[in-house]
């Protein structure tokens, strides 16, 4: 079935809109946290599985979410996608209870990493004109980089005038229109790989493997450090990380082919990709947190205090970047933008209790925006300059669960650094100066995580021939245009 010119960008934007629920949901929560919170009877720790849940899902699925879209098909795996994620969406805003919650989210992040698997597929195989693709992938990029901001717009209006229920209720229209809409206008075909096979086992090992890592290192602080939980979680979640190794050494269709990791560039963007996203989510998770339980801000107030981050981020990340890439190559920019993120998380870090927003807020929000815009792409052109074309797709899916992953395990630990505030309490600390220093110890160890990953480009990556930094650049606006084909 062939699309006409009108329908092919219409079912575009659809797609956006199908990917924009997707891009909310990692940003809608963090407004919310405190009130989640407070109704659910959260601690401080196990806050943080409100976000992990949804990003160990969304992580350990999303290469195996593209396999399944070559297997079945494009159209019907992000139909299966959206019809999930709504259908947690709805679990989610009528959770009651914290486990509930918790698991509909961890629901939600595997509906949506088959959406953002397959969608850019799609948009692949109806746009087939270079010059048409190269315009609807700048649409998506667009649409995916500016969800931070409407994220958390509209996080802190709908938890200010209504519940923080209504941040997942307000999926459920949405997700129906779009399912409703791609049934009519997407070509029902199968993927050019029909023949690849699943590797479930690699998925559920690593996932699970993961899973139990952030639960030892969330509850550790409880629980103790040298305790037999403690130690037989983790030692239990590097037996599972040693069966996904061996799985993926011997399956047919590995998930995570291991022989992609001779390659430099690639192994140290994962390593980079790790680190950034550990600083990254602290600073999300923690400041939206000292904005509300310390300054006192509304949820509102917090969304539109977000704002001017999100813009500059999706500025930077929508050309600005490209442009940095052509003129300096991939390195500079990386080691340039973890150093912005590492100064904005030091800045974090000494924000008094009654902080202000245009001195204690605003820069190190730029900063840290800063930083970032300009040195996503880069990582990901890193991590598939050095491998062949057929690998492209896989080599920017790999970094792209590295990053989830060290999002998830990062703030894991970041959030149990934090828990010191209750030992700040019971020795008669003030409340508000012991949150906040819990607070700053975690901003300060994120800045750490930002430092290591600067380190770590500037001494080991390798720069890329100019040719192949050209042809990537122009294509890097944005997600990555192939993470499920391979």
């Amino acid at each position: 079935m062939t699309l006409d010119n009108r329908r092919r960008w219409i079912a575009l934007i659809v797609l956006c809109l199908g990917d924009l629920m997707i891009v909310l949901d990692a940003t809608i929560v963090n407004v919310a946290l405190p009130s989640i919170r407070e109704d659910l009877g959260f601690s401080q720790t196990s806050l943080a599985w409100v976000v992990n849940a949804y990003l160990l899902t969304f992580g350990g699925f999303l290469l195996l979410a593209g396999r399944l879209g070559d297997l079945y098909g494009h159209r019907k795996m992000f139909l299966t996608g959206i019809a999930l994620f709504t259908v947690a969406s709805l679990a989610c805003g009528l959770s009651t209870t914290q486990g509930l919650l918790v698991a509909a989210r961890a629901i939600q992040g595997f509906g949506g990493a088959i959406v953002a698997a397959v969608a850019l597929s799609l948009i692949m195989t109806l746009f087939t004109e270079a010059g048409d693709r190269a315009k609807a992938m700048g649409v998506f990029g667009f649409v995916a980089a500016g969800g931070g901001t409407v994220g958390v717009l509209l996080g802190g209006i709908l938890t200010d005038l209504l519940t923080w229920h209504w941040i997942f209720l307000v999926n459920i229209p949405v997700g129906i229109a779009v399912f409703a809409l791609c049934v009519v206008l997407l070509p029902a075909s199968r993927g050019p790989g029909s023949e690849a096979r699943l590797d479930i086992g690699g998925a559920i090992t690593v996932t699970g493997a993961l899973m139990l890592a952030v639960y030892a290192i969330v509850n550790g602080n409880s629980n103790g450090w040298t305790s037999a939980e403690t130690l037989g979680l983790l030692g239990a979640a590097i037996v599972l990380f040693g069966i996904f190794l061996a799985l993926e050494a011997r399956v047919a269709a590995p998930l995570m082919p291991l022989g992609l990791f001779k390659h430099r560039n690639l192994s140290i963007a994962n390593v980079t990709a790790m680190l950034s996203a550990a600083s990254m989510f602290a600073m999300f998770f923690f400041s939206a947190l000292y904005m509300q339980l310390v300054l006192g801000y509304s949820p509102l107030e917090v969304g539109l205090a977000y704002v001017p981050n999100s813009v500059l981020m999706a500025a930077l990340s929508l050309g600005i970047s490209a442009k940095i890439v052509m003129r300096f190559g991939v390195k500079p920019p990386i080691v340039v933008g973890m150093l912005f993120s590492a100064t904005s998380l030091l800045l974090f870090a000494r924000a008094p209790v009654d902080g202000s927003y245009a001195v204690d807020l605003l820069p190190p929000l730029m900063l840290l925006a800063l930083g970032a815009g300009i040195a996503f792409n880069p990582m990901l052109l890193a991590a598939m300059g050095d491998v062949e074309q057929s690998e492209a797709g896989l080599a920017s899916g790999v970094v792209n669960t590295s990053f989830m992953m060290g999002g998830a395990l990062g703030l894991a630990i970041l959030a149990s650094i934090a828990s010191r505030t209750d030992n700040l309490l019971s020795s008669g600390e003030e409340q508000l100066v012991a949150l906040n220093s819990g607070y700053h110890v975690a901003f300060l160890v994120g800045a750490i995580f930002a430092v290591a990953a600067s380190t770590i480009a500037g001494a080991l990556l390798r720069p890329l021939p100019q040719g192949a930094q050209a042809h990537e650049g122009h294509e890097a606006i944005g997600p990555p245009a192939t993470a499920d084909a391979d």
